[in-house]
């Protein structure tokens, strides 16, 4: 199974993107309520490996069409800044 690319990333400030490509070599969506990035977060200096596209590694949003297994089954996803959080915007309620 192929983890799903994190297309686009527009959370500028989130210290895994660059140029709005995620670079975290996997990343968490969701708390079980809320289609959110859990690995978003705000540091200094950017990180992650400049020569990958982050990959959604888990998803806990059991309530998600894409979501077999706790696994991420869309082709990509796109996380973008929806208030103080960075949201999966491919999350579709089955």
């Amino acid at each position: 199974m192929e983890m799903p690319q994190v297309s686009v990333c527009q959370v500028d400030e989130c210290a895994y993107n660059q140029d709005s490509a995620c670079h975290a070599l996997a990343i968490t969506v969701g708390d079980s309520a809320h289609a959110h990035c859990d690995t978003y977060f705000v540091f200094p200096s950017k990180g992650g490996d400049s020569s990958s596209v982050g990959r959604v590694g888990a998803c806990k949003m059991a309530g998600c069409l894409h979501n077999v297994g706790l696994e991420c089954q869309a082709p990509g996803i796109t996380v973008a800044a929806l208030g103080a959080s960075a949201d999966c915007l491919t999350f579709t309620a089955r």
